[in-house]
């Protein structure tokens, strides 16, 4: 049975408090956070490229991480942008060495083993690419297609680009013939995802993620100071196109996870809220 899993990017901010969490309980975050909430999305293990080595998950924290979740919570993790980043630490010129490189992510893989039967799906973000990293998008396939074909197959994984021309037909069909999901972002500048699943959805694989990110990251910080507690961007007209098709493709037996930023709206837990009472208005039965 195909499911949508609504959560959070993160879930560390003491803002929530009284919102999902209890006053001073910063210790309990996650243990509680998973006890309203099915998945959560880890981006901490992102920023990891260094000038001459990179950083991998903590064991100890990964462990953690297991014993404070449900056997039934699902992680989404963005992989280390040593894997993502094409130039080095610093540079516009040198080649990241780790850039795509299947032993540096067999290494992140094995730090994860704890979590291993959590995860949902392991996300690659990787930056707008210019031709001074790829003359042509076919030559990017062509290193994703090599990448993904040495990898093992017990794993769901995804990709998230952030050059909007690139996310046409070609893209979307190179990314279900090698049984990768997409990631679709809303924000940055990037078109409307109502639009893409509306152009590409009979292309997704099995599962997708979906992003609210938004795009104004200072606008929003100033406007809400940081405290994320309440609504200060509403988007009530963005979610009432999605929510359908959010539906549309559950009912056509998608996996899908939906990734909730507090520069989305101001509160991630707000817009939650604010979607699963739409997606309930629509057919309560899709939301598991």
């Amino acid at each position: 049975m195909a499911h949508i899993h609504i959560g959070t990017c993160s879930w560390k901010y003491q803002s929530w408090e009284n919102l999902i969490y209890r006053p001073h309980s910063e210790q309990s975050y996650l243990a509680q956070y998973a006890q309203q909430y099915d998945t959560v999305e880890i981006d901490q293990w992102f920023w990891s490229l260094g000038k001459s080595s990179y950083a991998l998950p903590d064991r100890k924290t990964v462990l953690s991480y297991d014993e404070d979740t449900p056997s039934t919570f699902r992680f989404t993790v963005k992989c280390p942008n040593a894997l993502t980043q094409y130039f080095a630490y610093g540079s516009k010129s040198e080649k990241n060495k780790w850039f795509l490189d299947a032993q540096t992510m067999y290494r992140f893989l094995d730090s994860l083993s704890p979590l291993a039967m959590k995860i949902g799906c392991l996300m690659f973000q990787f930056s707008y690419i210019n031709k001074n990293m790829f003359a042509h998008a076919h030559h990017f396939y062509e290193q994703l297609e090599e990448f993904f074909s040495v990898l093992p197959d017990s794993f769901s994984y995804a990709v998230e680009l952030r050059n909007p021309a690139w996310l046409d037909q070609q893209w979307f069909s190179f990314l279900a013939k090698q049984q990768v999901c997409p990631v679709l972002l809303e924000g940055y500048w990037m078109e409307p995802v109502s639009h893409l699943i509306a152009r590409y959805g009979h292309l997704f694989t099995d599962s997708f993620v979906l992003r609210l990110h938004g795009d104004d990251r200072a606008f929003i910080e100033d406007a809400s100071k940081e405290e994320w507690n309440q609504l200060v961007l509403p988007k009530d007209g963005e979610l009432v196109k999605i929510a359908p098709q959010l539906i549309k493709l559950a009912q056509e037996g998608k996996t899908i996870y939906v990734n909730v930023n507090n520069h989305y709206e101001g509160s991630a837990p707000l817009t939650i809220r604010k979607l699963v009472d739409l997606l309930g208005i629509a057919e309560k039965k899709v939301y598991d």
